[in-house]
């Protein structure tokens, strides 16, 4: 890549952020489109994060940010308006900057992840779907698979009240589905998917038994460094189809572009 005083800038927003593998994924595609743009990682804690996002306002070149772990649902709060699933359910994992240092926050995980479940085979109509986790990548990927048709969606999370509050979130949207909370108990669910950060570092805990997998399942992660989690490790160990993080990004980067360096519309131009 060519970086020159033309060139617009996005930042990805991630603390800790030496995990982070989408710059290798995005840069070359913009490249490919023909965007003078980059992506570079910020490492940035959930302390510092209102300071850091006052002065990306005042930054003229910058096309936006792309937010992981643990900033997603922060983010939403920061934007100055929300579309799609970001304004349903109060997350963001991308945010554009208007001309003016506004942001409009969208939520491309649960598009994402299930283009990449689609994108290896693995349908999700009408499946039995287990999500670990009710934080910001949680809850996209919770819409995401309601939204591709998921017959049976149960959610655990350590603190349950957390869950509760999706699944309710969740029921104003799809009313008359079966979306409840449940256990961290694999048995009987054709997709299990690991919407945590548990995974990131070696010392981690698995967030389920791996004993609890039932025979048939995809076991599907959102944790991209290491590329094979424990967790997938354990279920591959087992016989059982994985599902790794990456899918998440690849599923997903063509829309993060389109959206942050598309050409500002003349109501995004005008916007006060």
């Amino acid at each position: 890549m060519k970086i020159t005083g033309k060139t617009r800038v996005v930042v990805h927003l991630a603390y800790p952020a030496k995990h982070l593998r989408t710059p290798e994924f995005f840069n070359p595609l913009v490249a490919r489109l023909g965007h003078d743009a980059v992506l570079i990682p910020w490492e940035v804690s959930p302390s510092a994060l209102p300071d850091a996002w006052a002065g990306l306002r005042k930054v003229e070149n910058l096309a936006g940010v792309i937010v992981t772990v643990p900033h997603k649902q922060a983010v939403a709060q920061l934007c100055d308006e929300l579309e799609g699933t970001a304004a349903a359910l109060g997350v963001a994992n991308v945010a554009r900057r208007l001309p003016d240092g506004r942001f409009a926050g969208r939520m491309f995980d649960g598009d994402g992840f299930v283009r990449g479940l689609l994108n290896a085979g693995h349908p999700v109509e009408g499946k039995r779907v287990l999500l670990l986790g009710a934080g910001g990548a949680a809850t996209g990927i919770a819409h995401g698979l309601l939204a591709a048709g998921a017959a049976d969606l149960a959610i655990y999370n350590r603190s349950n009240d957390k869950a509760e509050a999706l699944v309710t979130a969740l029921v104003r949207l799809y009313p008359g589905r079966r979306i409840r909370t449940g256990p961290a108990d694999g048995a009987g669910f054709d997709i299990i998917v690991n919407g945590t950060a548990l995974g990131l570092r070696t010392e981690d805990p698995l967030p389920l038994d791996p004993s609890s997998l039932g025979p048939g399942s995809v076991v599907a992660e959102v944790v991209m460094n290491p590329d094979v989690t424990p967790l997938l490790l354990a279920a591959q160990m087992r016989g059982l189809t994985i599902h790794r993080g990456v899918h998440m990004i690849t599923g997903q980067v063509q829309l993060l572009a389109d959206f942050l360096l598309s050409p500002f519309q003349p109501s995004e131009v005008g916007a006060q």
